[in-house]
């Protein structure tokens, strides 16, 4: 069985994020940038499926410029077999992301496509319901743990009641929820032998995909350091909080 995991590299979550002074977007200069966590859980869950002997190759891919091969090399030197970089200088929307993974998993035929649930820049929660609707499979969102046995995938999901367990058959769309696993070190052998590893570079063109602009970022703006608030003892005194304009909570 092959595994497609879709990876994005993001600013690193240890970082205080900077807005740029003319508030048209976060400030990337000099940044530490790193793999979006989601992504990493998902990378360290298909490689634990291939050393359990359910898979046979793992393949990851990112989307971006020519700084996405760091983020690429990280996944391979976690243990995955080859990558995929689909080159592009612009910021793919979640849409158009879909898109161009369901052009790879066209291409490549896996039985299972592994993503984070969100990526922790834009936090849309977009992507991998997009893909199943694309690609037509089954999908299992937020998922909590992973089992495949008989060409099905039993995921357990958190959901807001507790957890729920759901079978799809394969192939199928999992994403990942932060307590599936804890990711590996990465050690020094494995950087070095991850250098010699493939990395296959395609273009929107070869893909036949093209960007799609659904939404227009007008102004990025930092929380505000002082804000007031009002500790209060029910609802009814929410309510006509909220009514007074003149209060502050």
């Amino acid at each position: 069985m092959k595994i497609l995991v879709a990876v994005k590299r993001v600013i690193d979550y240890t970082v205080q994020v900077r807005v740029k002074n003319d508030n048209s977007g976060v400030d990337k200069a000099n940044v530490k940038m790193s793999m979006n966590p989601f992504d990493e859980i998902a990378v360290e869950e298909a490689l634990r499926l291939k050393e359990k002997g359910i898979a046979d190759e793992v393949i990851v891919m990112s989307i971006g410029d020519l700084s996405c091969q760091e983020t690429l090399r990280s996944a391979l030197a976690m243990g995955a077999d080859r990558a995929i970089h689909v080159t592009t200088d612009e910021a793919a929307q979640s849409l158009t992301v879909a898109k161009i993974i369901n052009k790879v998993a066209l291409k490549e035929e896996p039985k299972l496509i592994i993503l984070g649930k969100q990526a922790i820049d834009d936090d849309n929660n977009q992507t991998g319901q997009m893909l199943a609707g694309l690609l037509n499979w089954g999908q299992g969102t937020f998922a909590f743990k992973l089992e495949i046995k008989d060409d099905k995938a039993i995921v357990t999901r958190e959901i807001d009641g507790g957890l729920e367990t759901i079978s799809l058959k394969l192939p199928a769309v999992i994403t990942t929820d932060l307590r599936l696993n804890e990711p590996r070190y990465l050690s020094l052998p494995n950087i070095m032998k991850a250098k010699k590893k493939p990395i296959e570079k395609l273009t929107l063109e070869e893909l036949s995909v093209k960007h799609e602009s659904r939404f227009q970022t007008l102004k990025v703006e930092s929380p505000a350091k002082d804000r007031e608030f009002k500790q209060v003892e029910s609802v009814k005194e929410l309510i006509d909080i909220l009514r007074n304009k003149e209060q502050v909570i």
